[in-house]
């Protein structure tokens, strides 16, 4: 593999192997990721080979990712812990905070090093959002009161910090308080700026020191700006870069979604959403990935950002399967589904 710097494009593949079209998207000048789904995993000996040839492919070291947070988001099953959706931890914490604390940093240890000793370097975890009113959101986040999830995400970052993987918060500035669902539907969220910072953007603003990248939301808050969150200048450049001082990488969600057709056509996707200050953007289906890479012209820019966010870790499969302590958080977390919080 060339030592290069990667590109800004975090693409989605075929399948559990790579496909011709996969091998010639990560000799790709443009890409510096990939983007795991349930269509990539069949076993665990199948993932660690996959996850091999991706890197032995690209021109560039790869940041391999995916969306694993437990509950319905949870992209690999069979050989991974059974992990609880974060919500559950939320409502253990009214009547047991002390023990939400504790498995909110099981959960964020075993997610992390469960997914590092496969190989992937990075999970798009934790949501920062608010369970109100979202349909897409839901369990998904640890709770409806700023308060709570700031507390429960401070552990669940640790825990994924002491397993040597970096953490990702989203969706900022928050995409729990409007019903649709960004992934089908246009996202408008009406209320003043204030109000947002008042309650939204607490969970992100209490954690920021400890969330090396952010997912930007598709949603649009026109009292701020007329452009979703992800291709706003006003969000990233002076709030969030400015005003909030945040050093860390800056993603897009997936450009794919219905909500981030505002900006047009692929190509426009990317380039808007690099030009409004992301460090890096997120294009999930191949077919997608063939239509940007083959309409993109001009330079194709790099990301070192990307370089921040991979991985490290040292202790194997086999070490983690003679210690007790890591069998008892994997059964205990499994366990969560049948207990009085479920």
């Amino acid at each position: 593999m060339a030592n290069d710097i990667p590109g800004p494009i975090l693409i989605g593949t075929d399948g559990p192997e790579l496909s011709q079209r996969d091998r010639a998207h990560l000799s790709h000048p443009l890409v510096g990721g990939v983007v795991l789904f349930t269509r990539n995993f069949r076993d665990l000996a199948q993932l660690e080979a996959l996850n091999a040839d991706i890197r032995a492919t690209a021109r560039a070291p790869m940041l391999i990712c995916v969306d694993h947070e437990g509950g319905r988001v949870q992209r690999f099953r069979e050989g991974f812990t059974r992990l609880p959706p974060l919500g559950l931890l939320g409502r253990m914490f009214q009547t047991a905070p002390a023990v939400a604390r504790d498995f909110a940093y099981r959960h964020g240890r075993v997610m992390a090093t469960e997914l590092l000793v496969a190989d992937v370097d990075h999970s798009f975890a934790p949501v920062l959002d608010l369970d109100l009113d979202s349909c897409v959101i839901g369990d998904r986040a640890f709770a409806g009161t700023a308060e709570a999830v700031s507390e429960l995400a401070q552990h669940y970052l640790a825990g994924m910090h002491d397993a040597g993987m970096k953490a990702c918060g989203k969706h900022f500035p928050g995409h729990g308080s409007v019903r649709a669902d960004s992934h089908t539907d246009d996202v408008v969220d009406e209320r003043e700026l204030n109000v947002i910072r008042r309650h939204d953007l607490q969970p992100f603003v209490h954690r920021l020191g400890e969330l090396d990248a952010l997912m930007m939301a598709h949603v649009i808050y026109p009292a701020v700006d007329a452009a979703p969150a992800g291709y706003s200048p006003r969000w990233i450049g002076e709030i969030l870069r400015g005003e909030l001082g945040y050093q860390g990488v800056i993603l897009s969600d997936d450009l794919g979604m219905h909500a981030a057709g505002y900006a047009g056509k692929l190509a426009d996707r990317a380039r808007l959403s690099l030009d409004a200050g992301c460090d890096a953007v997120l294009v999930c289906q191949p077919d997608e990935v063939a239509e940007l890479l083959a309409t993109w012209d001009g330079d194709a820019p790099r990301c070192d950002a990307l370089l921040r966010l991979h991985g490290r870790f040292d202790v194997s499969r086999e070490e983690l399967a003679t210690v007790s302590e890591w069998r008892h958080w994997q059964q205990s977390l499994e366990e969560l589904e049948h207990s009085q919080w479920a």
